[in-house]
């Protein structure tokens, strides 16, 4: 109980000072700041190593946002200065993995764990289902982020054909080598901590390395995943008033792709829901 209230008493001093640092740069608004103190809190009163996979997402995610600030400006419809994220968006990229945080938090006690399925299938598939959430999260936003970026025009990842830049579901190399990056970042730091954070016999420790190729896979996957879902169940058309790419139809709009049934948000969710199953059925194999 003691080691709960420091860990607790840790992560709201840590997510306080972090949320006012990204509030100022404006990373996140103000309704952000209030749905990702409490998030932060879980991550770090279960597993400290599940805390710095939040925190390695959400500023690496933050520091590719700004980079190509101006000439993002004039292709993404959602343009906001520092990409400012609210209490949606905050949630689209936490809640499923505080859910699972909560979920293996129960089972372990809160005490460190390695992934090994002779211990546990159960927890070793929650973990593995908490890295791939946040390799899809990293992975989408260095894909779109930086994809976005490409001096080649994206294709569509369902028909290959050259789109505009912002379209849903369009894809570059540049884009997909950043996703498969963003997700081995988010594996090399679950890797990294864990060497401090747990004890596990040498064989076993060894053998979470491959949680490093495993997160990067999960990047470039729930990238693709999550560029499918946008092409069929997001809209895209091009604006002929506004010179751009825009979400939802209108009496300007030419369309290019999708039907308008599932927001970015919806779709991010979704992505992020799949790559966790996923992630979480191969660790039960490979651990």
């Amino acid at each position: 109980m003691e080691d709960l209230e420091i860990r607790c008493a840790v992560a709201v001093l840590i997510s306080s000072l972090i949320a006012a640092w990204a509030y100022r740069r404006r990373s996140v608004d103000l309704s952000g700041v209030f749905a990702g103190i409490p998030v932060m809190v879980v991550h770090a009163a279960v597993d400290y190593r599940f805390a710095a996979l939040l925190l390695v997402f959400f500023y690496t995610s933050s520091k590719v946002t700004r980079i190509g600030e101006e000439k993002k400006r004039g292709v993404d419809e959602g343009f906001k200065e520092g990409g400012q994220r609210n209490w949606l968006q905050v949630l689209a990229n936490s809640a499923i993995a505080t859910i699972l945080i909560v979920m293996a938090g129960k089972m372990t006690g809160g005490q460190d764990m390695c992934l090994n399925t002779k211990d546990s299938c159960l927890v070793t598939c929650l973990m593995g289902g908490i890295i791939g959430h946040y390799s899809c999260c990293n992975g989408d936003t260095w894909s779109s982020e930086l994809g976005m970026l490409s001096n080649t025009q994206p294709r569509l990842v369902t028909n290959f054909k050259i789109v505009r830049k912002g379209t849903n579901g369009g894809i570059t190399i540049n884009g997909l080598l950043a996703a498969a990056a963003g997700g081995f970042v988010i594996g090399l730091t679950f890797v990294l901590v864990g060497f401090f954070t747990v004890k596990c016999a040498a064989d076993i420790a060894w053998r979470q390395l491959l949680v490093v190729p495993i997160a990067a896979v999960a990047g470039l996957c729930g990238s693709l995943i999550d560029s499918i879902l946008g092409a069929m169940l997001q809209f895209s058309g091009y604006c002929t008033l506004r010179k751009k790419v825009v979400g939802k139809p209108g009496p300007t709009v030419i369309k290019i792709s999708g039907t308008n049934i599932l927001d970015n948000n919806a779709v991010n969710a979704l992505s992020v829901l799949l790559t966790s199953l996923l992630t979480a059925i191969t660790c039960l194999y490979i651990f």
